[in-house]
């Protein structure tokens, strides 16, 4: 009788009974490991884990151990899956190696998933053909020439359909613009918010453009979201040419600078065109708000040009801006700062009545103020800085007043922001010297109001501190010292 250890099986058997499962362990313990790293790593080896080494010990028993020959219909039914499943591990060790560790930039980065994924279908059918071919013995050669017959006649009858998947392709690979960016092409203007095999969708505020690819890879468009940075808006003004150009261009870029939707790295710029044509440049944040922009700055400037009677459009003429309209305004205030008949007439030649747009900055922070402006119609908003923004801590009405520190010489501390179109009293800082020089307890009054904004200020700061949770030491976060 053989004894059971010189059996041919037996090396194998042995092998795999203590072999596998040690094996097993071993890959487990390495899975474990790199699914608590969050590897990519992670999914080839559990595909060798959990298929490829079972499928693999149970062809190495039904070939070797049991002493059975390679041309057995079930041998090669486990050697076609074992083929297969030794691809499929191949392929997603490819993937890992070159695409889930590739850093931004990189050829991997922009290459579109599609083209990795027509990749791996052809590798599939190749290795599954070579597979085929060595196993069972098939003649795939028939097979790959009837494809690609029938590949050329779909091709023909389908040529445009084709034609316009080609080009999303090619689109996908060049990569001349992706999702969010501004597009400017013969069919449409707007933001790409889906592409596709087919087409490209472009969101240009009125609806959805669908542009066929195969239109867009064969015209020429203009990416208005590359280079990376400010999209520039434009918008051309015109003045009288008895204008001084560089008196223009200052109100330009002033108007320009206090606009909200401004990029913050890149300036407002004003280029003179002669016969007092003016190109201004804004530097929006976006595409989107190239519109919003230019509108904004063209009704501001109508108001600014206005209060430097400066001829816009040919046109000075500043209604609002009268010696009658001085005087009655002078003579509705003049009681609030104890000012009698010709105290007004001292000082009615120095002021002037004054518009601004909704929205529009009458007083900046950290500047002294060269004039007193008293609301006669409309409102401001009183703001201090508070974290990345701006905290309001009160509004003025008909009657109240800005720029208090033009008496004391010190800079404002706080905005002050017309919330709706307003209409104000300017007087020049030597009328308010010469006011207080007739009545001196208008300084008393001014200090009084100056002390009470201060003290609404740092009590709107203090609530808006304890329920935001941010904590600040004194008052220097807020320029308030």
């Amino acid at each position: 009788m053989t004894a059971i250890w010189t059996e041919p099986w037996f090396p194998w058997a042995v092998g795999l009974a203590i072999g596998l499962p040690v094996l097993l362990v071993v890959l487990t313990e390495i899975l474990g490991h790199l699914v608590r790293r969050g590897s990519p790593a992670a999914k080839p080896l559990r595909l060798l884990r959990n298929l490829v080494v079972p499928v693999f010990a149970l062809f190495v028993l039904m070939t070797l151990a049991s002493d059975q020959q390679f041309d057995l219909t079930w041998v090669r039914v486990v050697g076609t899956v074992l083929g297969f499943l030794l691809i499929l591990l191949v392929l997603s060790a490819f993937n890992v190696a070159l695409f889930s560790n590739a850093t931004e930039g990189s050829w991997q980065k922009r290459l579109p998933s599609i083209f990795i994924d027509l990749a791996r279908l052809v590798l599939i059918l190749v290795g599954l053909a070579i597979l085929f071919s060595w196993v069972w013995g098939a003649d795939v050669g028939g097979l790959f020439a009837a494809l690609g017959v029938t590949s050329i006649v779909i091709g023909l009858a389908l040529q445009n359909a084709v034609g316009s998947v080609i080009s999303g392709l090619l689109l996908l690979f060049e990569q001349p613009f992706k999702l969010g960016d501004f597009l400017d092409t013969p069919a449409g203007r707007g933001r790409v918010v889906e592409v596709n095999w087919r087409a490209v969708h472009i969101d240009t505020g009125n609806g959805i453009q669908i542009v066929p690819n195969s239109s867009l890879a064969g015209a020429s468009f203009t990416n208005l979201s590359q280079p990376a940075g400010a999209y520039v808006a434009t918008a051309t003004v015109k003045f009288s040419t008895d204008d001084a150009p560089h008196e223009v261009s200052a109100m330009l870029v002033q108007v320009a600078r206090a606009l909200p939707m401004l990029d913050p790295v890149d300036k407002p710029a004003v280029a003179y065109r002669g016969n007092g044509a003016f190109d201004v440049s804004l530097p929006v944040t976006s595409p989107a708000r190239e519109e919003e922009a230019v509108s904004l700055f063209l009704g501001w400037l109508w108001y600014a040009a206005r209060r430097h009677d400066l001829a816009l459009d040919g046109d000075a003429t500043d209604p609002v801006n009268t010696p009658e309209s001085v005087r009655a305004a002078l003579t509705s205030v003049g009681p609030l700062f104890g000012l009698g008949g010709g105290d007004l007439d001292e000082i009615a030649g120095l002021c002037r009545v004054e518009q601004w747009g909704a929205g529009e900055t009458v007083q900046e922070l950290g500047r002294v103020p060269d004039s007193l402006r008293i609301v006669l119609e409309g409102a401001l908003q009183l703001t201090v800085p508070f974290e990345n923004g701006r905290l309001q801590f009160s509004e003025l009405g008909s009657g109240e007043s800005v720029g208090l520190t033009a008496l004391t010489r010190q800079p404002t501390t706080y905005f002050a922001t017309a919330t709706r179109p307003t209409l104000v009293l300017r007087v020049p800082r030597d009328a308010v010297d010469a006011a207080v020089r007739q009545n001196p307890a208008l300084a008393r009054r001014v200090g009084e109001q100056l002390d009470n904004r201060r003290v609404l200020a740092l009590a709107a700061i203090a609530r808006a501190r304890d329920s935001s949770g941010v904590i600040a030491i004194g008052d220097e976060a807020v320029g308030l010292s």
